[in-house]
């Protein structure tokens, strides 16, 4: 999957065996064979499994603090790597433990995630649970991958997209291997730690210092892959799991994955245009469907050959892979619909400021023209977890068949992975079902129209897992918990708090 949108990753290996619970601070049995990165013997991972967290307030209710884990699993007596924790204690009398979140990537911020708990959980989670934030090894706060500086991954981010001669692909292929490149220079020593099994092992060490004996989890989108990377390696440390906006660990992401989310896009921009229809400020007269895609099809065209204004003063040329991003953007969330039809009524006017807008915030572009790290932490897990194609000729037909299936974002989707075809380490993953025999019920929520993470990859992994229970929503938007239907939350909720899933196949309506 494109590393500059909700990313995906590749299954780790077949089912491992179980493991006993014996006490939260027990430390797991080394892993099976099978496992992708070899884990040493759990008396060498004692002192993790035993260790305390100090909290310390860090704004409002908010505490912070620090988790040691091994940067190499395979020897835990080297050097050590930090993991940074947010905590916000529960708010009601009848505490059940912590629920650790994921918001998805790869690297999203767990810790910025879980400052927003207040809009990312009901009333009645926070109550019940501390609400734990982490962000991942590599990401954020965790010993950051770090590969380029903020005007190269303009320039990176800004590359021709689309290419369509020889010439184009040469730049975009330069561009991919300079960004490779740039991460083997400044982050050698992490890259070959940064995958979701490290991620998950981690996870567990966190479980165990928070003194939990079974997990909670809420995960999205890539969480969900983490999530259930974690179910895989410990099906016996799960307490309750939701999988919100799943990613199917069996698909290979060139092209079947990547081709898949274009697609998914393709579906949520039907869906904006039919919303968009009903409102004055439209900007595709006359409700026709074919015409609006008409009219996107030649402004995409446009834009490739001349860049639309840039008001922002930072000099950046609106062009083509700017304007694609912006409109993936608010594709993620229904509520963003509104400043998606103005963004695009001033583009369609030349103004692309807007649109730049808007691509900033999914890539995390601060305005002083500085990035967060998720971007090269994105890459740095896909890469890692997944095994690409080593062929520009693979990237081409790949781009044009998805072209031909989703003809507005399938050639860019295609083309975002292509920093992983000069990947500086091997991949470690491979693309099979997680099974996490002997788990307790895992419950799986599944978007019909989701954009990024389409609904037929939480059917099949509800369906891989062997105690999958899909929960679907008859609705538009990145993810269904916390955006608007009743519905979803009353499942998740009860689950979380009772550990009683809904019947599995339960589809909730559409919110109107």
């Amino acid at each position: 999957m494109s590393a500059l949108l909700a990313a995906a990753c590749s299954a780790e290996g077949e089912s491992r065996e179980s493991v006993d619970v014996a006490s939260p601070a027990d430390p797991p049995a080394a892993a099976s064979p099978s496992a992708p990165a070899t884990q040493a013997p759990a008396a060498a991972l004692a002192p993790f499994y035993t260790q305390k967290i100090t909290w310390t307030p860090c704004q409002d209710d908010f505490q912070c603090g620090k988790l040691d884990v091994p940067l190499n699993y395979a020897n835990p007596g080297g050097e050590r790597i930090q993991i940074s924790l947010i905590r916000l204690p529960a708010s009601g009398g009848k505490r059940i433990g912590s629920i650790i979140l994921n918001p998805g990537g790869p690297g999203g911020s767990g810790i910025e995630y879980a400052r927003a708990a207040n809009v990312v959980l009901t009333p009645a989670i926070l109550g019940r649970f501390d609400t734990v934030g982490f962000d991942p090894r590599g990401v954020g706060k965790s010993a950051p991958v770090r590969c380029l500086t903020g005007p190269q991954l303009d320039a990176f981010i800004g590359l021709d997209g689309t290419p369509d001669d020889p010439a184009e692909v040469s730049a975009l292929a330069k561009g991919a291997k300079q960004f490779a490149e740039g991460c083997q220079a400044r982050s050698a020593k992490l890259l070959p730690h940064v995958g979701t099994a490290d991620a998950a092992r981690d996870m567990d060490v966190l479980r165990a210092a928070l003194g939990d004996q079974g997990i909670t989890y809420l995960g999205k989108s890539y969480g969900t892959y983490l999530g259930a990377v974690y179910a895989d390696l410990f099906p016996k440390k799960i307490r309750a799991m939701v999988l919100d906006g799943a990613i199917d660990p069996a698909l290979p992401p060139v092209p079947t994955v990547n081709a898949a989310q274009a697609q998914g896009f393709e579906v949520a921009f039907r869906s904006f245009l039919a919303d968009c229809f009903v409102h004055k400020n439209c900007p595709f007269p006359g409700r026709d469907t074919n015409a609006a895609l008409s009219r996107l099809t030649d402004f995409l065209k446009a834009t490739d050959q001349r860049p639309l204004r840039n008001t922002t003063g930072d000099g950046r040329a609106v062009d083509e892979s700017w304007v694609t991003l912006g409109v993936l953007a608010a594709l993620y969330d229904k509520r963003s619909w509104p400043v998606l039809r103005t963004a695009l009524a001033r583009g369609f006017r030349g103004d692309g400021t807007m649109l730049l807008k808007l691509g900033d915030i999914l890539v995390d572009r601060k305005p002083d023209g500085t990035y967060s790290n998720q971007t090269e932490a994105n890459m740095a897990v896909n890469c890692l977890d997944h095994s690409y194609p080593h062929k520009i000729a693979t990237y081409e037909e790949a781009a044009k068949t998805a072209q031909q299936q989703s003809p507005h974002f399938g050639a860019y989707v295609m083309w975002g992975s292509l920093p992983c075809d000069y990947w500086p380490v091997k991949p470690t993953g491979t693309n099979k079902p997680l099974r996490a025999l002997g788990a307790p019920p895992i419950l799986v929520v599944g978007t019909q129209r989701d954009p990024a993470t389409p609904y037929q990859w939480a059917k099949s992994l509800a369906s891989e897992l062997s105690s999958g229970v899909l929960l679907s929503y008859d609705g538009d938007g990145h993810t269904a918990y916390r955006t608007g239907s009743t519905c979803i939350d009353q499942a998740v909720d009860k689950y979380l708090i009772s550990l009683t899933p809904p019947p599995s196949g339960t589809l909730c309506p559409k919110v109107t």
